[in-house]
Protein backbone atom coordinates (compact mmCIF):
# COMPACT_ATOMS: atom_id res chain seq x y z
CA UNK A 1 0.00 0.00 0.00
CA UNK A 2 1.21 3.44 -0.88
CA UNK A 3 1.74 5.80 2.04
CA UNK A 4 2.72 9.44 2.19
CA UNK A 5 5.05 10.13 5.13
CA UNK A 6 3.70 13.69 5.43
CA UNK A 7 0.03 12.64 5.51
CA UNK A 8 -1.70 12.56 8.90
CA UNK A 9 -4.28 10.03 7.66
CA UNK A 10 -1.53 7.72 6.42
CA UNK A 11 0.03 7.96 9.89
CA UNK A 12 -3.32 7.13 11.49
CA UNK A 13 -3.82 4.19 9.08
CA UNK A 14 -0.32 2.90 9.93
CA UNK A 15 -1.06 3.14 13.66
CA UNK A 16 1.60 5.81 14.23
CA UNK A 17 -0.99 8.29 15.48
CA UNK A 18 -3.81 7.10 17.76
CA UNK A 19 -7.43 7.36 16.67
CA UNK A 20 -10.82 6.32 18.00
CA UNK A 21 -11.40 3.54 15.50
CA UNK A 22 -14.92 2.63 14.42
CA UNK A 23 -14.03 0.06 11.74
CA UNK A 24 -10.91 -1.42 10.16
CA UNK A 25 -10.09 -4.00 7.55
CA UNK A 26 -7.18 -4.50 5.13
CA UNK A 27 -8.29 -1.63 2.84
CA UNK A 28 -10.33 0.77 4.96
CA UNK A 29 -10.30 2.62 8.24
CA UNK A 30 -13.17 4.53 9.86
CA UNK A 31 -12.50 6.71 12.89
CA UNK A 32 -13.95 9.61 14.83
CA UNK A 33 -13.14 13.08 13.47
CA UNK A 34 -11.24 15.04 16.11
CA UNK A 35 -13.27 18.11 15.15
CA UNK A 36 -16.71 16.71 15.92
CA UNK A 37 -19.00 18.94 13.84
CA UNK A 38 -21.85 17.04 15.47
CA UNK A 39 -21.84 14.09 17.86
CA UNK A 40 -20.76 10.96 15.98
CA UNK A 41 -18.92 12.74 13.11
CA UNK A 42 -16.94 9.88 11.54
CA UNK A 43 -14.40 9.66 8.71
CA UNK A 44 -13.94 6.73 6.34
CA UNK A 45 -10.62 6.52 4.46
CA UNK A 46 -8.76 4.09 2.26
CA UNK A 47 -5.55 3.00 3.99
CA UNK A 48 -3.78 3.44 0.67
CA UNK A 49 -2.85 7.08 0.00
CA UNK A 50 -5.19 8.40 -2.68
CA UNK A 51 -5.50 12.16 -2.59
CA UNK A 52 -9.04 12.81 -3.76
CA UNK A 53 -11.96 11.55 -5.87
CA UNK A 54 -9.96 12.18 -9.05
CA UNK A 55 -7.26 9.71 -7.96
CA UNK A 56 -9.54 7.21 -6.22
CA UNK A 57 -9.18 3.75 -7.75
CA UNK A 58 -12.51 2.17 -8.81
CA UNK A 59 -11.84 -0.84 -6.55
CA UNK A 60 -11.24 1.48 -3.59
CA UNK A 61 -14.43 3.42 -4.34
CA UNK A 62 -16.37 0.15 -4.48
CA UNK A 63 -15.01 -0.91 -1.07
CA UNK A 64 -15.69 2.51 0.48
CA UNK A 65 -19.24 2.81 -0.77
CA UNK A 66 -20.03 -0.81 0.02
CA UNK A 67 -19.11 -0.12 3.67
CA UNK A 68 -20.69 3.38 3.84
CA UNK A 69 -24.33 2.27 4.45
CA UNK A 70 -23.22 -0.05 7.24
CA UNK A 71 -21.28 2.75 8.97
CA UNK A 72 -24.17 5.20 8.47
CA UNK A 73 -26.63 2.73 10.00
CA UNK A 74 -24.30 2.06 12.95
CA UNK A 75 -24.09 5.82 13.62
CA UNK A 76 -27.88 6.05 13.27
CA UNK A 77 -28.38 3.18 15.75
CA UNK A 78 -25.85 4.58 18.23
CA UNK A 79 -27.00 8.22 18.28
CA UNK A 80 -30.49 8.39 16.68
CA UNK A 81 -29.82 11.48 14.54
CA UNK A 82 -32.73 12.96 12.59
CA UNK A 83 -30.64 12.74 9.41
CA UNK A 84 -27.09 12.54 8.10
CA UNK A 85 -24.86 14.26 5.56
CA UNK A 86 -22.18 12.34 3.69
CA UNK A 87 -19.61 14.76 2.41
CA UNK A 88 -16.37 14.57 0.45
CA UNK A 89 -14.27 17.66 -0.32
CA UNK A 90 -11.84 17.64 -3.25
CA UNK A 91 -9.05 20.22 -3.55
CA UNK A 92 -8.58 23.40 -1.54
CA UNK A 93 -11.30 25.39 -3.30
CA UNK A 94 -13.79 22.75 -2.09
CA UNK A 95 -12.47 22.94 1.51
CA UNK A 96 -10.29 19.80 1.42
CA UNK A 97 -7.76 20.27 4.22
CA UNK A 98 -6.24 16.77 4.47
CA UNK A 99 -5.16 15.60 1.04
CA UNK A 100 -5.99 11.93 1.55
CA UNK A 101 -9.45 10.86 0.33
CA UNK A 102 -11.95 10.81 3.18
CA UNK A 103 -15.70 10.58 3.42
CA UNK A 104 -17.39 12.49 6.26
CA UNK A 105 -20.43 11.04 8.01
CA UNK A 106 -22.06 14.00 9.78
CA UNK A 107 -25.11 13.07 11.88
CA UNK A 108 -27.76 15.79 11.93
CA UNK A 109 -29.87 16.38 15.01
CA UNK A 110 -31.57 19.69 14.25
CA UNK A 111 -31.42 22.24 11.46
CA UNK A 112 -29.26 24.48 13.69
CA UNK A 113 -26.83 21.86 15.04
CA UNK A 114 -23.60 23.55 13.95
CA UNK A 115 -23.34 22.33 10.36
CA UNK A 116 -24.66 24.16 7.35
CA UNK A 117 -24.44 23.50 3.66
CA UNK A 118 -26.37 25.77 1.35
CA UNK A 119 -27.14 25.29 -2.32
CA UNK A 120 -27.54 28.47 -4.31
CA UNK A 121 -30.69 28.60 -6.41
CA UNK A 122 -29.49 29.45 -9.91
CA UNK A 123 -32.53 28.14 -11.77
CA UNK A 124 -32.55 31.08 -14.16
CA UNK A 125 -28.80 31.08 -14.83
CA UNK A 126 -28.84 28.24 -17.36
CA UNK A 127 -31.33 27.40 -20.09
CA UNK A 128 -32.42 23.87 -20.95
CA UNK A 129 -30.07 24.05 -23.94
CA UNK A 130 -27.18 25.01 -21.62
CA UNK A 131 -27.96 22.03 -19.38
CA UNK A 132 -28.11 19.72 -22.40
CA UNK A 133 -24.71 21.01 -23.59
CA UNK A 134 -23.21 20.51 -20.12
CA UNK A 135 -24.63 16.99 -19.92
CA UNK A 136 -23.21 16.16 -23.35
CA UNK A 137 -19.80 17.56 -22.37
CA UNK A 138 -19.69 15.24 -19.37
CA UNK A 139 -21.25 12.23 -21.10
CA UNK A 140 -18.78 12.46 -23.98
CA UNK A 141 -15.95 11.98 -21.48
CA UNK A 142 -17.35 8.88 -19.80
Amino acid sequence: MAHNDDCIFCKIAAGDIPASVVYEDEELLAFMDLGQTTKGHTLLIPKDHQENIYELHPETAAALFKKAPEIANAIKDAFQPAGMNLLNNNNSVASQSVFHYHLHFIPRYTENDGFSFTFTDNNDQYTSADLADMAKGIADRL
